[in-house]
């Protein structure tokens, strides 16, 4: 005997009650997000990193912030606008470093160094959290569709008044499929989301780095400043 239904995952689609397939037009969708937003972030993910090392390296050998700013100065990502930062606060102290020690400068610097790496970094986090609400979300989802068609393959066989497995099993086939669309939505969404939750904080350090290294360029600077003029010295 031959069951009344088709039973691959497409005939149980389009045998499916009108709920049960929006909610796996639904959770197919999600799924598409998902890996949209993987292939994109991941892109943009490995440009930032590679910039902002680059800029690290630019600013670690770099003898002086004007050195650093030179070597990054037609770059616009974020280790370049810490060095940029940096010069235009140095521009808008100048009046005041000549009665004054840097102890505020440097303060100034680190409150826009600082904001920036936050900049940066919730830049960088735009996007992720369509994932985290995917992966929470979509198990309950596909849940409410196994339940709403467990429910009609119920009315089915009271309809039918009758168990045989001819009649029950597409039911709840079809119903168990929407389930199986959940998981297949949640897990790759929970799994990239964790990996780039790891990226991110790896940008995050590196710009920390870059940011501490322009502060120590700033009072590098900020000490040679303070020495004699080398002709009053010789005076």
């Amino acid at each position: 005997m031959t069951l009344p239904h088709d039973l691959s995952p497409w005939g149980m689609f389009i045998n499916a009650d009108i709920v049960v397939k929006a909610v796996m037009i639904g959770l197919a969708f999600a799924s598409l997000v998902t890996w949209t937003v993987w292939v994109a972030k991941s892109l943009e993910l490995a440009a930032a990193r590679l910039s902002a090392r680059r800029a690290l390296k630019a600013i670690t050998e770099a003898r002086s912030l004007a050195d650093a700013g030179r070597d990054l100065a037609s770059r616009r990502d974020a280790g370049a606008l810490l060095v940029q930062a940096a010069g235009q606060e140095i521009q808008l102290s100048e009046r005041a470093l000549d009665h004054v020690e840097g102890a505020g400068l440097k303060e100034r610097v680190a409150s826009r160094l600082g904001r920036i790496e936050i900049q940066a970094g919730r830049r960088m986090s735009r996007g992720t959290g369509v994932l985290a609400t995917i992966g929470s979300t979509a198990p309950f989802v596909g849940l409410f569709g196994t339940v709403w068609g467990i429910m009609n393959a119920f009315i089915g066989i009271s309809e039918a008044q009758t168990t045989n497995l001819a009649v029950v099993a597409p039911g709840i086939a079809e119903a168990l499929l929407a389930t199986a669309l959940g998981l297949v939505a949640a897990i790759p969404a929970v799994v990239i989301y964790n990996v780039f939750a790891r990226s991110i904080t790896g940008y995050r350090q590196v710009l920390a780095d870059a940011s501490a290294g322009v502060e120590r360029l700033v009072s590098r600077d900020l000490d040679f400043r303070a020495l004699p003029h080398p002709a009053l010295a010789a005076e």
